[in-house]
């Protein structure tokens, strides 16, 4: 029994890292790469730019749509349309909103490319640094303490063999659910690039009438929070790394091997609800940095 207890704990553990490191991998990877299984662009990134063209020109006919909506609105009057220095106004709102329908693609392109950019370098290079002054050269280095295997094996008694197997077993089935619930996290962070991009054109004719031009702010506004969302989880990544190598799990010598084993997976578990609940709350933390 106890060597059943040693291989679910290991178990455990192995899951957790293996989940980790794919997340860890995951953040890196640009949107235009996800899933892709050959060279080029995959193919997800291939259908939002075919949606993204086919949109265009829907979004083009309600540029037209809520350009008059601003002209009526903002003019009270036939005179004050005709007046030269609204009709420049109204024609360079229009042009601007033109310009970023048909070229709004490659502005969110770049906001994405630089948050890549910023996460495969700036960022990297603070965890790196962070992780090498705690005495860590992986994310995954999470291993079972010597402590915890001794405990085990210095003889739990028939009971508290049986209660802790079914707790170890528990854990390993909590730790692959949490590891679901963030990758879920980060994968739908790809997907609500995806479907923004592939909107986008609807989104930026509303800035052709100055009424509806909240709308296209808070579109940009968000779609920047859904890029900035990937800083934040790897940065709660790489502070959870640091924090569980600077505060590792301490143990009573003189508390009985039960106690020490179920203190472990207690704050072991309690470590990855933390960081769940960080992951979970990226979107928020995000929209309150941005003031949203």
């Amino acid at each position: 029994m106890e060597d059943a207890i040693i291989d679910n704990l290991n178990r455990m553990l192995s899951n957790w890292n293996e989940y980790f490191l794919k997340m860890w991998n995951l953040l890196t990877t640009s949107p235009k790469q996800f899933k892709n299984t050959g060279g080029g662009n995959s193919f997800l990134w291939m259908l939002t730019e075919y949606a993204y063209d086919t949109l265009t020109g829907i979004g083009v006919g309600l540029l037209v749509l809520f350009f008059l909506i601003g002209v009526v609105k903002t003019s009270s009057t036939y005179t004050d349309v005709k007046r030269p220095e609204i009709i420049a106004k109204l024609f360079v709102r229009f042009a601007l909103a033109k310009l970023a329908i048909t070229n709004g693609k490659e502005l969110l392109v770049n906001l994405i490319d630089f948050t890549q950019a910023v996460i495969g370098t700036s960022l990297r290079e603070v965890t790196d640094r962070a992780m090498h002054y705690a005495g860590v050269t992986s994310p995954t280095e999470i291993t079972l303490p010597g402590e915890v295997v001794s405990a085990v094996h210095e003889g739990l008694g028939f009971w508290n063999s049986i209660g802790l197997w079914l707790l170890t077993f528990i854990g390993g089935l909590l730790v692959i659910a949490l590891s679901f619930i963030m990758l879920l996290t980060i994968y739908g962070r790809f997907f609500k690039i995806y479907m923004y991009i592939a909107v986008s054109p609807l989104m930026m004719s509303t800035f052709a009438g100055e009424p509806t031009q909240n709308v296209g702010k808070g579109f940009l506004k968000n779609f920047i929070a859904v890029c900035m969302e990937g800083l934040v989880i790897l940065l709660a990544f790489a502070i959870f790394t640091v924090y569980s190598s600077l505060a590792p799990v301490t143990f009573d010598a003189s508390a009985s091997p039960s106690t020490i084993v179920w203190g472990y997976l207690i704050e072991l578990v309690l470590n990855l609800l933390v960081l769940v609940g960080s992951v979970k709350m990226c979107d928020r933390i995000v929209k309150e940095m941005m003031g949203q």
